[in-house]
């Protein structure tokens, strides 16, 4: 009995492992060399945060540092009640990372890109139209939507950050991104130029016009 009770927890514990969110497997969650979680915080992921992450709640009594109360009232000061959740944005930006950066096969990068979007939905449906940060969080669910093959999705939150601030590029390049990978160059060009009218001095938007107008991706130009 002992050892069909063993078995029977085996196999119960099988299951566990197996459940699936969206299609995609819990287990995929593991990342080679670094904590199953990102709840873990491993310094390496979140030195590649925004500094105030380390500030927000759950990430202030976790991380080095990041219980000061001085700098705490000083980002609530700045960007105001939204970030008492803004530990989400965090969260999703490091899921985006594992995804982007570290994740070694399709069912892992997509099992964190999917999860990214719950961090990112939590802080925008909180969030007033004025929020500072929110045509950058748009613009990451965006781009995270457009990596899921979710494209017109994509283009949708990132014409709402556009639409909320003219003057940040970022969404901009994006757009050029996707009609790039889709061979409308044209249509690229133009979401670039959109950008640059408002942000002229922008690298990443004259970088990518020059790329364009490159002889092989002239040639490359969807008719």
């Amino acid at each position: 009995m002992t050892q069909l009770r063993a078995k029977i927890h085996a196999l119960g514990m099988a299951l566990a492992l197996t459940v699936v969110t969206e299609g995609v497997p819990v287990h995929a969650q593991g990342v080679p060399g670094y904590p199953d979680t990102v709840e873990c915080y491993d310094p390496r992921e979140v030195g590649m945060l925004p500094r105030y992450c380390i500030y927000t709640q759950v990430f202030r009594d976790r991380v080095a540092a990041g219980n000061n109360r001085q700098m705490i009232d000083q980002w609530y000061a700045q960007l105001g009640p939204v970030f008492h959740t803004l530990h989400h944005y965090c969260y999703g930006l490091m899921k985006t990372n594992r995804a982007v950066l570290l994740a070694r096969d399709e069912t892992t990068r997509r099992f964190y890109l999917l999860d990214s979007l719950t961090e990112f939905d939590f802080v925008i449906q909180r969030a007033p139209p004025d929020f500072v940060l929110l045509p950058e969080i748009l613009s990451k669910k965006g781009e995270n939507l457009i990596r899921l093959g979710k494209g017109a999705v994509g283009i949708q939150e990132l014409e709402r950050a556009i639409e909320l601030n003219p003057d940040y590029w970022p969404p901009y390049a994006h757009m050029s991104d996707y009609y790039k990978s889709k061979g409308e160059i044209k249509t690229a060009r133009e979401w670039l130029e959109k950008g640059l009218v408002t942000s002229p001095d922008a690298r990443g938007l004259t970088r990518r016009l020059a790329e364009l107008d490159a002889p092989e991706t002239r040639n490359k130009k969807k008719h």
